[in-house]
């Protein structure tokens, strides 16, 4: 049998005992580096044969899995953190296995996406998960535009020198949204930082990164005026000033203090 494992994504300890039993139990482990995964397997004193499968040879490398497995050998699959297949290496053994009718399963585990979606506080009853934006700023604008417009929130995973760049991408094209940044998850320096698209997340950048960033909201006409406009709407409505200075700041995405200032020259 093949089994995709999740392993730990920071804190060694968030394994689950059915992985690990698997892990002893496999008679070879394919991993996405061979040199990061043996300290994980040390911990647990797990001895077994590892050969590598990563985005660079992940067609040969799911050969010799199915063969392997059709030589009747357990064969483990793990990436270097979390859930393999998920923004790493294993999609296209799972392709592979699938079209040749070899049969495999998961063993869940730790999940950076999930966990930073939690520590964020942004919604989380619907989301939308995106990964790794291209590295190329017109492929990265195409897709970005894609889910614009999508009520939900967004998860992207991003390196740490690319922070910065993908944050201006995604504001030129989302526009103002609330966001925050997840890195360290599960570690001692576990850090969940919020700030708006505008602004950027400031601090180096050190460490992966998942970027949760609040859905489009339902759009409205009168965010077409100007926030002075805007605001004489709500109250030629029968708003109070201090009512719409809430609800202005709320249709358009900015600061109360910003429209209140505003609201002060009527």
């Amino acid at each position: 049998m093949i089994y995709f494992v999740a392993t730990p994504i920071g804190n060694l300890k968030d394994i689950t005992l059915r992985a690990l039993e698997i892990l002893r139990g496999a008679d070879i482990i394919f991993c996405e580096d061979t040199r990061h995964s043996v300290k994980l397997l040390n911990a647990y004193d797990i001895k077994k044969p590892l050969q590598a499968c990563h985005k660079f040879n992940e067609r040969a490398a799911a050969e010799k899995i199915l063969a392997a497995a059709r030589e009747g050998k357990s064969v483990a699959v793990i990436s270097d953190a979390g859930m393999p297949v998920i923004s790493d290496p294993g999609n296209i053994v799972c392709s592979v296995l699938r079209d040749a009718g070899e049969k495999f399963t998961v063993i869940p585990g730790a999940n950076a996406a999930l966990s930073a979606l939690v520590l964020s506080a942004m919604p989380a009853d619907r989301f939308a998960f995106i990964g790794f934006l291209p590295d190329k700023a017109g492929e990265k604008r195409k897709l970005l535009e894609r889910y614009a417009n999508l009520d939900m929130t967004t998860i992207f995973h991003v390196a740490p020198q690319d922070v910065d760049r993908d944050i201006c991408a995604v504001y030129e094209v989302f526009g103002e949204r609330r966001a925050c940044a997840v890195r360290e998850i599960t570690k001692l320096h576990e850090e969940c930082v919020p700030f708006t698209l505008s602004k950027g997340l400031a601090g180096e950048k050190r460490g992966e990164y998942v970027l949760i960033v609040e859905g489009a909201k339902p759009y409205n006409a009168l965010c077409g005026l100007s926030a002075e406009e805007h605001l004489r709407q709500y109250i030629a409505g029968g708003m109070d000033k201090k009512d719409a200075v809430k609800q202005v700041a709320k249709d358009r995405g900015v600061a109360k203090s910003e429209i209140y200032k505003i609201a002060l020259k009527l």
